[in-house]
């Protein structure tokens, strides 16, 4: 599946602008959220063809987010990254274990994410 849309899911500016621009720099389009609970509408609303879920959120976490995404038969077939500042093995492990595809220590480095992107 080609990847064209992106959904970022991260309550940083700072991040959500920094992904932005790597991800539109290398053509993709790119829609976003500020909370795990606006991440489950907008992967509903938009479809996006992938989402970068951030972890540490205020309200419903990343690795919540992530669950019901992948569980929800409206949007399974949706590969979530994940992009979080928690870098533990036991992190990445139950990241992987909630549904996500892949797992990217913040900061993201353009380089790393454009690979993560093109190995889905």
């Amino acid at each position: 599946m080609a990847i064209k849309k992106v959904l970022i899911v991260d309550d940083s500016a700072t991040d959500t602008h920094l992904m932005s621009e790597m991800l539109k720099k290398n053509g993709y389009t790119v829609v976003t959220a500020t909370s795990g609970e606006e991440g489950i509408i907008k992967a509903k609303q938009e479809r996006p063809d992938l989402i970068l879920m951030d972890i540490v959120m205020p309200g419903m976490s990343g690795f919540e987010a992530t669950r019901a995404i992948t569980k929800d038969p409206e949007t399974a077939t949706i590969p979530v990254i994940v992009c979080s500042t928690k870098g533990q093995e036991t992190d990445k492990a139950w990241g992987l274990r909630q549904g996500a595809k892949d797992y990217i220590v913040k900061p993201v480095i353009e380089k790393v994410l454009m690979e993560k992107i093109r190995t889905l």
